[in-house]
């Protein structure tokens, strides 16, 4: 517990002041956060999942296993968001929102250094597994959910076939697995692009926010925000238990899905109009409840 305020101060400090960026420069500068939040979805996003998934190197049978146990969690969070706002007889479009926010961590800018910190070096291996795992299943599911209150369950499929990061995982895992590395034309553009995509996502969040004004706390707000938060690592702390992992893997799976909501969700909800107000307000607000939930979380694990 006595090293969380380092984790604060290296970690969650960076990260709001690119968002504090963007909320003070995107107004003065006329910056469109929907032209910044497309150029993330279509352009940044799926060059970095290309760039993680030819690059990561990983035992296929521990990683199928893992990958199974985070996917089951994932379809959980969304079953307990869906559960929730069903009783509490919300719109479809803020059931949606509710399973969009549920489903989607952010492992990545926060999931990963976070991790490593709790449990060390080692717990990177597992982090980043999980990372992948969760990106992925979270676009498939958060994707369909933002399209399925348009009343088509078809849409929500094609609309998730035609997701830029999921069409990029198809010739990563082709070169990852034949041992081929991508030819330096492609391999140097696009990470060039994936370095970019973190920052330009959270000043693409302070443009949004700088639109929708002080977000104000609802009940809604607080409802999917404690869905993500608390019931996330609930939800993976009872289903790591048939799975049978190692104490390093249970832990880091446990801590990844404690995550705050992505600054994905937002964009996505912006992409596919499914609330984006009360979305990016929710990512903030879920990210600064995440300070004292975190801290929790690590002392208990």
């Amino acid at each position: 517990m006595g090293q969380l305020p380092q984790i604060y101060l290296n970690i969650l400090i960076p990260v709001f002041a690119l968002v504090a960026i963007g909320f003070i420069v995107g107004p003065r500068l006329g910056l469109e956060a929907r032209t910044l939040s497309r150029v993330a979805y279509f352009v940044l996003v799926p060059s970095f999942t290309f760039t993680v998934l030819t690059t990561a190197h990983i035992d296929a049978a521990v990683a199928g296993r893992m990958v199974l146990y985070i996917g089951v969690v994932e379809v959980a969070c969304a079953g307990a968001a869906i559960a929730i706002a069903r009783l509490c007889k919300r719109s479809p479009q803020m059931t949606g929102a509710y399973v969009l926010i549920a489903v989607f961590p952010n492992v990545g800018n926060f999931g990963l250094p976070i991790v490593q910190f709790a449990f060390g070096p080692d717990a990177l291996v597992a982090a980043t597994i999980y990372f992948i795992a969760m990106s992925t299943i979270s676009f498939i599911i958060g994707v369909a959910a933002a399209n399925w209150h348009h009343g088509s369950s078809l849409r929500s499929l094609l609309a998730v076939a035609k997701t830029p990061a999921v069409i990029a995982v198809i010739p990563a895992l082709l070169f990852n697995a034949s041992g081929i590395h991508p030819p330096l034309v492609i391999e140097r553009p696009t990470a060039l692009l994936a370095g970019a995509m973190v920052p330009v996502m959270l000043v693409a969040l302070g443009v949004q926010l700088a639109g929708a004004g002080i977000p104000r706390l609802n009940g809604d707000m607080l409802g999917a925000s404690l869905i993500r938060l608390l019931g996330g690592p609930a939800l993976a702390a009872l289903i790591a238990i048939p799975f049978h992992l190692t104490s390093l893997a249970r832990d880091a799976g446990i801590l990844q899905s404690a995550m705050p909501a992505a600054v994905l969700a937002s964009i996505i909800a912006f992409e596919h109009e499914l609330l984006p107000a009360f979305v990016t307000a929710t990512v903030l607000f879920s990210t600064l409840m995440s300070i004292v939930t975190l801290a929790a979380i690590i002392a208990i694990l």
